[in-house]
């Protein structure tokens, strides 16, 4: 059998050809929507779940978009505040390698303060699971509480306030006259930004006061985030740098920047 070089060069030109216009067509549906589906985009463009997926791949490597669980997001933008359903979507397999390293720092009959976010859920789902007792958690957000409810042998004390309905947490003078009569061994603090100028970050301004609070209260404060909130700053200053003991995130993180963390005497666990 003769091949015929040239047709073969021609089909790749032209399956390559399709492709970018697929992908173009996937970032115009992303831009629409802000969220999209392998099985959505395999029935609309009549293809496999794994063409799709390596497509999915491919953008991300360019920065266009985050994948999801079961999909894609827009790149997500420090200074917005997201719903949590988006963000629990995203950095799943981080979270959870974060949360349970987070989890593995807290001794019985200590107190704990979670802070609102999709990450200190994975800490107190993490906690649930090693079923240890006399733990008491201090927390303003909804799905934190949720996740407890049923966890033999912690105690959940709940702050109160005024409810932010996108992220599922209570804030403002409430919350914050609850915490100023209490005290914690560790504070786990999810946030939307970490650089090495403004320190942890978060799009809200009654978030956080309600968190800076809680990094006074607090005898250490451990962040716990994915590494696409480090190097980013956001609009809200929770509290400075110094005030940081230690920060949790995933191996992805910038080698400089875990590198003068450590020189600034922060320590930094990769997971």
């Amino acid at each position: 059998m003769i091949l015929d070089l040239s047709q073969m060069r021609h089909t790749n030109n032209d399956t390559q050809l399709l492709a970018e216009q697929r992908r173009r067509q996937i970032l115009d549906l992303l831009e629409q929507q802000g969220q999209i589906t392998v099985r959505n985009l395999a029935e609309r463009f009549s293809i496999s779940s794994v063409t799709i997926r390596l497509d999915l791949k491919a953008l991300e490597a360019t920065g266009a978009l985050i994948r999801s669980h079961g999909g894609a997001v827009r790149q997500m933008e420090a200074t917005r505040d997201y719903p949590l359903r988006l963000k629990a979507s995203v950095h799943r397999a981080e979270k959870s390698r974060i949360g349970r390293v987070a989890a593995e720092l807290i001794q019985p009959n200590e107190v704990v303060i979670l802070d609102s976010g999709t990450t200190t859920t994975e800490v107190a789902r993490q906690l649930k699971a090693r079923n240890i007792h006399g733990v008491t958690v201090i927390t303003n957000a909804m799905n934190v509480i949720s996740e407890l409810v049923d966890a033999q042998g912690i105690s959940v004390i709940g702050l109160g306030g005024m409810l932010r309905p996108v992220s599922l947490s209570f804030v403002g003078p409430q919350s914050e006259a609850v915490l100023r009569e209490l005290h914690a061994d560790r504070l786990f603090l999810a946030v939307d930004g970490f650089d090495l100028e403004s320190g942890p970050t978060t799009p809200d301004v009654f978030e956080a006061q309600l968190n800076g609070m809680m990094m006074q209260v607090a005898k250490e404060t451990t962040v716990v985030a994915d590494s696409s909130k480090l190097g980013r700053r956001s609009v809200s200053r929770i509290g400075p740098i110094e005030k940081v003991h230690r920060l949790i995130t995933d191996s992805k993180a910038p080698e400089e920047f875990v590198k003068e963390l450590r020189a600034r005497g922060i320590e930094v666990i990769l997971v």
